[in-house]
């Protein structure tokens, strides 16, 4: 990891422990520890703005660094501004199991929940 990756960031965000138990499952399948899940912001989607996640095994010196139950989740700060005081969660529905970030920030989201709009 990056050293100048912040540990405790001020922005808060959270991961519930159905997220956290996924992401452990996911890198136990694939067999590397060092995986983190990595949430972007960028522009695009149906709605504005839209998120991604990626597993990553490097941090950046922008990087805020969000722990639970074993697993971390990085988020750049950029992006972070965009979450923060949101949740990760893992849903499992009729229509599949997919991470969703519950944002208290977005004024608005597509039905999939993947793009958003402030």
């Amino acid at each position: 990891m990056a050293e100048t990756a912040t540990l405790e960031p001020k922005i808060g965000f959270r991961i519930s422990a159905r997220a956290a138990s996924r992401i452990a499952e996911l890198k136990a399948a694939d067999g590397r520890d060092e995986l983190m899940l990595r949430i972007a912001v960028a522009g695009g989607g149906c709605a504005g703005f839209q998120y991604s996640f990626d597993f990553d095994d490097k941090t950046a010196g922008d990087d805020r660094i969000f722990e639970r139950d074993g697993v971390t989740v990085v988020i750049d700060e950029m992006s972070l501004g965009f979450l923060a005081e949101g949740e990760l969660d893992f849903v499992e529905d009729l229509i599949g199991s997919y991470f969703s970030v519950k944002n208290p920030n977005a004024t608005s989201s597509c039905s999939c929940g993947t793009s958003f709009s402030v």
